[in-house]
């Protein structure tokens, strides 16, 4: 009777313990993205909503970190204004302080004021966190965004001016990864952008058969690369091919404007229960006609 009633008074402590840190949380910011299209030496302003779902009224204020994104996709957050293409310094937040009661919200102006020799893509996190929290610089690395963390929100900024319409992506280095006892075949490719856009990309693989040339498309993965910088990405083959000997290329498609690029090895696929192997590598990056 005292084990039950103990375990009883346990979890009745940890709803409250969880409903109180989710209503400590409890609020909503939409945009969770801003791409600014600033040309040099002028300004622009976007808004972006901020609601109070709680039953409390609430004190917001702002913080801005820098982030490096890794060639896995993951960010590194920093300090604002430390590195080459921060855009911190160039908001303007209006207004960095604000109340709002049980239910309200209010529309908050993000200003983009671009020096004027600064032609190139930057970019910066912006965060949206209740007083009650610590505001001391600690951020969660494995914050995305729009997802709240410790009672932050994190909205993406980005600035790149409409003038600027380098989009230049190459693909290279393709190779099987896949590790023993995996159901799938799995390979990789490095994904590098030599333009000065972030661009949104879409990969997918494309295996040939050598003998009937019979074609099979597989779905589509998406994600961003940044301007300089190569991106790691990883495919999975479904298990659908027959036995035979296929071209299997990874291919990249970063809108109608622009060649698709891609890169291939040849591969034996065997009957079930044999080992998979490649025949020939080539990780040249070349257009797709």
């Amino acid at each position: 009777m005292k084990s039950a009633l103990v375990k009883i008074f346990f979890v009745f402590l940890l709803i409250i313990i969880v409903f109180a840190k989710l209503s400590a949380q409890d609020f909503e910011v939409a945009p969770v993205k801003l791409e600014f299209t600033t040309e040099p030496g002028e300004s622009q302003t976007k808004t972006v909503t901020v609601k109070n779902h709680s039953n409390k009224k609430a004190s917001f204020i702002f913080a801005i970190s820098d982030y490096l994104p890794s060639s896995a996709g993951a960010f590194t957050y920093l300090p604002p204004n430390s590195t080459k293409r921060t855009c911190a310094n160039w908001l303007n937040i209006n207004p960095s302080f604000f109340e709002l009661s049980p239910g309200d919200e209010i529309l908050i102006q993000i200003g983009m004021l671009v020096p004027n020799d600064q032609y190139g893509t930057a970019w910066c996190v912006l965060y949206i966190q209740p007083t009650q929290e610590q505001t001391t610089w600690s951020v969660d690395k494995n914050l995305g965004a729009g997802v709240n963390v410790s009672g932050r929100i994190g909205v993406m900024i980005s600035q790149s001016p409409k003038s600027n319409t380098n989009h230049a992506i190459k693909i290279s280095s393709m190779t099987e990864i896949t590790k023993f006892g995996e159901s799938e075949r799995k390979f990789s490719a490095t994904v590098e952008n030599l333009g000065e856009k972030i661009t949104k990309v879409k990969a997918y693989l494309i295996a040939s058969n050598i003998k009937t040339s019979e074609e099979t498309q597989f779905k589509p993965i998406e994600f961003e690369t940044y301007p300089k910088m190569s991106r790691t990405i990883n495919l999975s083959l479904p298990n659908v091919l027959k036995s035979g000997t296929y071209s299997l290329a990874t291919i990249i498609d970063y809108g109608s404007k622009y060649a698709l690029e891609g890169t291939q090895i040849i591969i034996e696929v065997k009957e079930s229960g044999q080992n998979p192997s490649n025949l020939i590598l080539s990780s040249d990056s070349t257009k797709v006609k």
